[in-house]
Parts: C-alpha cells; sequence; structure tokens
C-alpha cells in the first residue's frame, strides 16, 4: 500500500502531537505515587470548579436549615485542615436530595446531599465520603479524564487518517472505528473504577490524619453494599465504579497504613 508525503503528513503530525502530549503531561499522584496523565493547568481548574459549583446552587435546593448542615460544617473543618488543594476556597453545601449521593470539585468545593446522611449515620461515616470526595480532587482525577479524552481524540483521528488510506472497504473501515470507540469506552470506564479505588485509599487516610477512625471507612461501604442491596447491577468491567465486596476488600487492605496515621 503506497503513501505519499501529502497523506502520510495527517497521520505524523496526529502521532507527534500525543508524542508531545505524554511528554508534556506526566505528573505524580500525591501520597500514591501513581503515574498520571495531566496537562491541565491547576489554576484554571480551580476556576472551572468555582464556576460549576455555583451554577449548581443556583439550580439545586441548598438545605442550609437542615441539622445535618451543622454536622457537614464541623466535619468539613477538620477533613480542610488536613488537606491540601491547590488555589483552594473551602466551601461545604448540604443539598436538599434524597438521593445518596456527594461530590467534590477542584478548589475545594464540597457538595452533599441529605439523603445521603441516614447512612453515614456518624461525624466518622461523614468524614469518610467527604475524604472520598476530597480524595478526586487531590488526586486531579477529573482533570486526568479530561487528558486521557483529548488522548484518545488524538489517538482516533491517527487511526482514522490511517484507515482512510487504506484499500479496506467503507463498511470495514467503520466497523473497526466503532470497536476502537467502544474499545476506549470501556478502557475509560476501567480508568474510573481505578480512581475510585484510588479515591476511596486517599480518604481513609484524610479522615485518619483528621482524628476519625478510618474503620468507620469500612463499615460505611458496607452500610452502603446494604442500601443498595436488591438493585441491578451490571458486571463490573462495564460500571465505572467497584463492586462493593471489591471496594471493601481493598479498603480493608489499606488500614494499616490509615491506622498508622491515625494513631500518630
Amino acid at each position: 500500500m503506497k503513501r505519499n508525503a501529502a497523506t502520510t503528513a495527517p497521520l505524523a503530525a496526529s502521532l507527534t502531537a500525543a508524542a508531545i502530549v505524554i511528554l508534556i503531561g506526566c505528573s505524580t499522584v500525591p501520597e500514591t505515587g501513581r503515574k498520571q496523565l495531566n496537562f491541565m493547568n491547576p489554576q484554571k481548574e480551580a476556576q472551572m470548579g468555582f464556576q460549576a459549583f455555583t451554577k449548581y446552587k443556583r439550580a439545586n435546593k441548598v438545605a442550609s436549615g437542615h441539622p445535618g448542615n451543622t454536622q457537614l460544617q464541623r466535619v468539613g473543618r477538620r477533613i480542610s485542615r488536613v488537606v491540601e488543594v491547590p488555589y483552594s476556597n473551602w466551601e461545604y453545601v448540604l443539598f436538599e436530595d434524597k438521593k445518596p449521593n456527594a461530590f467534590a470539585l477542584p478548589g475545594g468545593k464540597i457538595g452533599v446531599n441529605t439523603g445521603i446522611l441516614p447512612i453515614t449515620q456518624n461525624d466518622a461515616g461523614l468524614a469518610t465520603i467527604i475524604g472520598h470526595e476530597i480524595g478526586h480532587v487531590t488526586a486531579r482525577h477529573g482533570a486526568e479524564r479530561m487528558s486521557q479524552g483529548t488522548l484518545a481524540t488524538i489517538g482516533g483521528v491517527a487511526a482514522a487518517v490511517a484507515l482512510g488510506e487504506s484499500d479496506m472497504s467503507s463498511g470495514a473501515r467503520t466497523a473497526i472505528l466503532s470497536a476502537y470507540g467502544a474499545g476506549t469506552g470501556v478502557g475509560m470506564l476501567k480508568f474510573s473504577r481505578n480512581h475510585e479505588y484510588e479515591a476511596d485509599r486517599l480518604g481513609m487516610l484524610y479522615m485518619a490524619r483528621a482524628g476519625y477512625d478510618p474503620r468507620e471507612a469500612v463499615a460505611f461501604w458496607k452500610r452502603f453494599a446494604t442500601h443498595k442491596a436488591g438493585a441491578a447491577r451490571m458486571p463490573e468491567f462495564l460500571s465505572t465504579h467497584p463492586l462493593d465486596a471489591n471496594r471493601i476488600r481493598a479498603l480493608e487492605s489499606h488500614l494499616p497504613e490509615a491506622l498508622a496515621a491515625y494513631n500518630r
């Protein structure tokens, strides 16, 4: 199969761009030491977090008068003292929402739904979920996903150029590109599960350093698993979150490290 300079130039440019992205975007996750692809500017990332949180507060009901808000502020302040988030302006907001959920955004913006409070049950349980969500921020998982997505886009362009210059039929090219997209999708799901495990480990360390018994993290996730009992679950390889049993085993394996921080 022949390719001239004009047809190979786009492919070469795409591959060169991908190589540059990898070279300039390698960083290390605090605490775990894992190497990650991340080329987002931390200050810009925090600004994006501020903007997103402001919009979220406008669109959702803030439960400022809820009795759980006092607990959230108390636990949040203790966690904030032991965690370093670049360009942070810490803010903990309780939202009136029955879904048992919580989230964190770059810049120290934390949202917790009232629906998760019956499962957290106590300060240590709430510290578990707050620590976990902040773990996503300190490990910069959102920026890493965006960086991975950019690299996948560059790779997709390169693949499309290469396939476009082949002698394959149009149907074959479409099938392979579809397989490439599906393969990337499943890969990113696995990538997301790895983020969940990493956030669990970081969260245990943060709660322990803040003076909360990390064994309560295991207890919380067991309660959460019981809460979800009976709900249909897809196979783990097609899920963005680990299976509960796998998550709990991983947490138990990190307990010695967390207990050492708790007992200092």
